[in-house]
């Protein structure tokens, strides 16, 4: 089986192409994925912080029950 000498830059161009779309790829999955993990960790701290001041609610909310029993 002979190769023609004319399919090795059209190999070579397919072969570079298909390697810059997989990087192109893999840095955007890359970046989304960071952007998902800050997002879940900013609605963690928002969501520590409403439980903090729920807590606070409920004991202002119990001393002004103790006062007004």
């Amino acid at each position: 089986m002979d190769i023609n000498p004319l399919w090795i830059p059209i190999v070579a161009v397919v072969f570079g192409t298909a390697m810059i779309v997989a990087i192109v790829g893999i840095m955007h999955w890359y970046k989304a994925r960071d952007k998902e993990l800050q997002y879940h960790q900013d609605l963690r701290v928002r969501e520590m912080e409403h439980q903090v001041k729920m807590r606070q609610l409920e004991v202002e909310l119990e001393k002004a029950r103790q006062k007004s029993a």
